[in-house]
């Protein structure tokens, strides 16, 4: 995956207001080398440990909108601050990572710079943070309300039943019934059945 290493002052491009100087200082204090990536189907961000004379490493995703790459940044941060006071002799994402994160999502909220919607849904999440926030439905709807709007492009929980879409890779797909927090959508050329989140982003098609 291409990749391309930011220069501090350019941080700003991608994180909200008000954010800059207190994730700057984690960076230098940290001595993080941190990188800006396409955009990767199944992680937002990732989190690399010092070894062999090397810095600690991040990675987060480039088209991330401010909020959702300001989050992506602390979490992978929270992994840092894990390993910095456990080694790896704990879980990647168990009790000592969701402390860690819980503490310095808190230092942030404080600041107020993130949208009410976001910070109430933030909130929520401090007591029992999700292991990745591809897996927090909640705060993913909310975020996609700060996306840049792609023609055409919407969440499956949007579509009417019966609805085409397509994925990333050009895959056709009805969609059909919710089965509990799922849906179930059928791929057109094979018949087969896949369950989506609520929260996928896909594109409408007509049928």
């Amino acid at each position: 995956m291409p990749k391309q290493e930011a220069p501090l002052h350019q941080l700003k491009v991608y994180l909200p207001e008000g954010s800059f100087e207190e994730v700057s200082h984690y960076l230098l204090h940290y001595k993080v080398q941190l990188t800006i990536t396409r955009e990767r189907q199944s992680v937002l961000g990732d989190y690399r440990n010092s070894i062999a004379g090397k810095n600690h490493r991040i990675s987060v995703n480039g088209n991330l909108n401010p909020y959702a790459f300001l989050i992506t940044l602390l979490h992978e941060l929270a992994h840092l601050f894990t390993y910095e006071r456990y080694g790896h002799r704990v879980q990647a994402h168990g009790q000592e990572w969701k402390n860690e994160f819980s503490k310095i999502l808190a230092q942030f909220l404080a600041k107020h710079i993130f949208p009410s919607d976001i910070q109430q849904t933030l909130f929520k999440t401090l007591q029992n943070p999700a292991a990745s926030s591809c897996a927090d439905t909640a705060l993913l709807r909310i975020l996609h309300k700060y996306d840049k709007k792609k023609d055409g492009v919407l969440l499956i929980e949007a579509l009417p039943m019966g609805a085409h879409f397509k994925i990333k890779g050009g895959r056709l797909f009805i969609r059909e019934e919710q089965v509990r927090k799922r849906f179930k959508c059928k791929e057109i050329l094979t018949g087969k059945m896949y369950l989506f989140s609520p929260v996928y982003e896909v594109e409408s098609v007509d049928a």
